[in-house]
């Protein structure tokens, strides 16, 4: 599975943003994906994460209430919709997919990697 992720840039703090991620290679709906984020000099950590079904969706607490992750089987994309950018929310974001089912909060559990997307938040 080759993964392919778009939609970062540069927004002020208050803004919005959506992140898409089109993997290819593979029956998409076979894989639970997720997006994490790094901001430099720090782990690479969970945002968000949505089932292969795109009904069970699942968040790190720094992001619950603002970032929205969905899919769409039938375009093969995944996105992540991020509401109320706060500075602390720049990284490079990652989009990942994982043969579970069910997905996963864990870098561990996810099989395949995009090249990652930066997004920088301006105070």
């Amino acid at each position: 599975v080759q993964l392919q992720a778009s939609g970062g840039g540069l927004v002020q703090a208050g803004g919005s943003l959506r992140l898409s991620c089109a993997p290819s290679g593979r029956t998409f709906s076979d894989y639970s994906m997720g997006w994490f984020r790094q901001a430099p000099g720090k782990e690479r950590d969970f945002a968000a994460g949505i089932d292969w079904s795109g009904y069970s969706t699942f968040y790190a607490d720094s992001v619950k209430g603002r970032f929205t992750i969905s899919r769409d089987n039938a375009k093969n994309t995944v996105y992540l919709q991020m509401n109320s950018l706060k500075p602390e929310d720049a990284a490079v974001y990652y989009c990942a997919a994982s043969r579970l089912a069910s997905g996963s909060y864990y870098r561990r559990d996810y099989d395949y990697w995009g090249q990652g997307t930066l997004v920088t938040v301006s105070s």
